[in-house]
């Protein structure tokens, strides 16, 4: 018996990172699994492989979400979670941000995780589950990364509206918030054929091993137990509340 059987889900940002393995996750845990992304010959690759859907989706896009909500109804004829785990990352202190690069990273992270919880709640099973991806810098500050972290704050109050909301339905929302995972998020040289992704992985692991107490980067299979966790009754009581998976870091500073 899987965690999540006969249950069908959602997960947006699916074809690589902590998407992919959340949706690995789900479909072995037993779930009827929705890969949604724009990245289409990721997501149809994972699709074939682990039997499930896939849908193209532009999470900014209201559009593309009641089409991809409709394609799920007509396959599954319900829908009972949700993780929405696209989201975009830029390096740029706030003052030098363009107004475009912080208005697209806006419209990605925090306007397609309102957009997810719109559109899809009202199709949703009573009883079902919206697992939203915020992040480390949610809940607090971090250099460098200002509309990033802008949006992922503003996630946070998003779940708690929505979990107030959805409550006398039995939906549960959570928040989690990652704090570094390796990911093609965290080392873009891993996806610029003209970098040495394997040196930059090295150097950022060199980093994470000085900052963060447990001395690692994290691993998207660990921040898809999570999804997994509160996605399923193991979590029958937690609605609301945000989730921080970061090995240690925020806690502090270490002096080792």
């Amino acid at each position: 018996m899987g965690k999540l059987d006969g249950r069908v889900v959602l997960v947006t940002g699916a074809a690589r990172g902590q998407g992919e393995q959340e949706a690995r996750l789900f479909r072995a845990e037993g779930a009827e699994v929705v890969v949604a992304d724009v990245l289409d010959e990721q997501g149809e690759a994972l699709a074939e492989e682990i039997g499930a859907r896939y849908v193209h989706l532009d999470v900014s896009r209201e559009d593309e979400w009641r089409s991809a909500v409709e394609t799920v109804a007509e396959a599954h004829g319900r829908i009972d979670g949700l993780v929405n785990n696209a989201g975009i990352l830029r390096f740029n202190a706030l003052l030098d941000t363009p107004l475009d690069e912080f208005m697209r990273i806006v419209e990605v992270n925090q306007v397609g995780c309102f957009l997810g919880v719109k559109t899809v709640a009202p199709r949703m099973s009573d009883g079902g589950t919206i697992v939203n991806t915020a992040s480390y810098t949610g809940v607090t500050g971090m250099a460098a990364v200002g509309a990033y972290a802008a949006s992922k704050h503003a996630i946070l109050g998003l779940t708690r509206v929505a979990a107030l909301e959805l409550a006398p339905r039995g939906i549960r929302v959570n928040a989690m918030c990652p704090g570094a995972i390796d990911t093609a998020m965290s080392n873009p040289a891993a996806l610029d054929p003209s970098m040495d992704g394997e040196e930059a992985a090295r150097g950022l692991d060199r980093f994470y091993r000085k900052i963060v107490p447990l001395g690692r980067i994290g691993q998207p299979q660990e921040v898809a137990r999570l999804a997994l966790f509160l996605s399923c009754e193991d979590s029958s009581y937690i609605t609301g509340q945000p989730f921080v998976i970061d090995g240690g870091w925020l806690a502090g500073v270490s002096l080792g």
